[in-house]
């Protein structure tokens, strides 16, 4: 990891180059070490900050396991990763639950997936645990079509749909929802109802395609016993570099011109592809990894540098504080 900059004075740099253009909100947070344990505090820029929930989770949590030193960072409550900067110049400390190829955003576990951690046994949620007692009839059983549900955040999605129509007999994809590409509605609907995450296992093959950025559904689709076909993508998640294609998922153009040819392949090796793809893919996503990624992802950028965002002999005062997380 490169050297972050300093977090002082760069607030209103933040606000100039990612808030007042409306592309996110953000959450400016600060932990500060006390004698025997830490305080989280939190100054909430934007308008779009909902999920700061789960940041408040995800810290209170690391708060009752970790000492954790003086530092102040900033989290991007939004879609995109935000970083542009040059591997040259003073890079903010922004976590995100999405990277991609030309930012240099530090990436964590998206919010869902942190929620079904720290919430899991506690309540019914989609978590690992439960998609890997979900996964749909026995492989011999299950339908030989490729399958895909979501909404429009993507014109390859339209695409994806398109081909679908045109091969019914290869792919079955179809739109929930329609937002952003509601003018084409007429050319790709009707929607269709909604289906349950867990009968996308009655299927063999799993397409995943971005939406407005990763689609964050991988890892869910990973531990069910499908082949998962992953379309290429400039975006990734925290766990994207730990992933091999052909061992984990069959790679797919990003202009999706070889998926018809690639399911056709898994279907004429089959008993291959169960072996060699869907065994290793199931096995290698571990409810214990991912939480043990949110803890090591935040905590070492927490331990990273004391240099880097001290803010010992800094005087924190309330009225920068929105609110005390407790």
């Amino acid at each position: 990891m490169q050297s972050f900059c300093s977090t002082h004075g760069i607030k209103a740099e933040l606000q100039s180059a990612y808030l007042f253009s409306g592309v996110n909100g953000l959450v400016h947070r600060t932990l500060e070490r006390f004698s025997f344990s830490s305080q989280v505090y939190i100054k909430t820029f934007g308008e779009h900050v909902g999920f700061r929930i789960f940041m408040d989770a995800v810290l209170l949590s690391l708060t009752r396991k970790v000492h954790l030193p003086d530092v102040e960072f900033f989290v991007n409550l939004g879609d995109w990763p935000l970083e542009k900067r040059k591997p040259t110049e003073e890079i903010h400390p922004i976590f995100s639950w999405c990277g991609s190829n030309s930012s240099r955003d530090i990436v964590m576990p998206t919010y869902d997936l942190t929620e079904s951690v720290l919430e899991t046994m506690g309540r019914v949620s989609l978590d690992m645990m439960s998609v890997q007692g979900n996964t749909g009839p026995a492989w011999p059983e299950k339908n030989a079509t490729a399958f895909w549900r979501g909404r429009d955040s993507r014109r390859e999605r339209l695409e994806l749909v398109k081909l679908s129509r045109a091969h019914p007999d290869l792919i079955d994809a179809a739109f929930t929802n329609f937002f952003f590409f509601k003018h084409d509605e007429s050319l790709y609907g009707p929607l269709v109802k909604h289906v349950s995450f867990f009968d996308f296992f009655k299927y063999k093959y799993q397409i995943n395609i971005d939406g407005t950025v990763a689609a964050y559904r991988l890892p869910y689709l990973l531990a069910g016993d499908s082949v998962v076909f992953k379309v290429d993508s400039a975006y990734y998640e925290h766990f994207y570099k730990q992933l091999r294609a052909w061992e984990h998922y069959v790679p797919v153009r990003a202009d999706l011109g070889d998926l018809l040819e690639k399911i056709q392949w898994a279907r004429d090796h089959d008993s291959e592809v169960r072996i060699e793809i869907t065994k290793k893919s199931s096995s290698h996503v571990d409810i214990r990894r991912s939480f043990r990624a949110t803890l090591q992802t935040i905590c070492f950028f927490l331990n990273y540098d004391y240099k880097v965002v001290n803010l010992r002999g800094k005087n924190l005062k309330m009225k920068d504080v929105e609110r005390f997380v407790k």
